[in-house]
C-alpha cells in the first residue's frame, strides 16, 4: 500500500535517507525540514507499507518554473527502498502512485536526479520511461 507520509513517519524515514546518504544527517536539522516539507503543499511526500511497516519511501518537490512557461513541474529528490524489499515492485509503486498526483496537480513533467555511482537506479527510471537528457554540475562551498 502507498499512501501520503505523515509526521509519525519521520524516524523510517530518518533512517532511509541517512543509509540512502551513507551518513548520519544531524537529527534537528532533518525534523525541522521534514515538518516544514511535509505540510508544504508543493511536496508530494509517499510511503510503502508492508504489514503496517514502512518499507519506502519517495519525495517530490514541485515548482512553477519559467523556462517551462511557467508550468508546474515535479522533482524527484529522494526516493528509498528497504534493503530487504527491493526488486519487489516497492519502487514502482511509489512511482505510479506519484504519476497518479501528477495528473490531478497538473504536473507536465516528472525529473529526478541520481548519483552517477547508482547505476541500478538509472535502469530502473530507465524502465519507468524517464529519458536521460541533462548531466547535473554541483558546486559545493569549502
Amino acid at each position: 500500500m502507498v499512501r501520503l507520509a505523515n509526521l509519525g513517519d519521520l524516524d523510517v524515514i530518518y533512517s532511509f535517507i541517512c543509509e540512502l546518504e551513507e551518513c548520519e544527517i544531524e537529527l534537528e536539522k532533518f525534523t525541522r525540514a521534514y515538518h516544514l516539507n511535509l505540510f508544504n503543499i508543493d511536496n508530494i511526500y509517499l510511503v510503502a507499507e508492508y504489514e503496517d511497516e514502512v518499507i519506502g519511501f519517495l519525495s517530490c518537490h514541485t515548482q512553477l518554473l519559467l523556462h517551462h512557461g511557467g508550468e508546474t513541474i515535479g522533482e524527484i529528490q529522494e526516493m528509498y527502498v528497504d534493503i530487504n524489499h527491493r526488486n519487489l515492485g516497492v519502487g514502482k509503486l511509489l512511482l505510479d502512485e506519484l504519476k497518479v498526483i501528477a495528473l490531478t496537480k497538473n504536473i507536465i513533467q516528472i525529473e529526478v536526479t541520481s548519483n552517477n555511482l547508482r547505476e541500478s537506479t538509472h535502469r530502473f527510471y530507465i524502465r519507468e520511461n524517464f529519458k536521460e537528457t541533462h548531466k547535473k554540475f554541483v558546486f559545493k562551498k569549502y
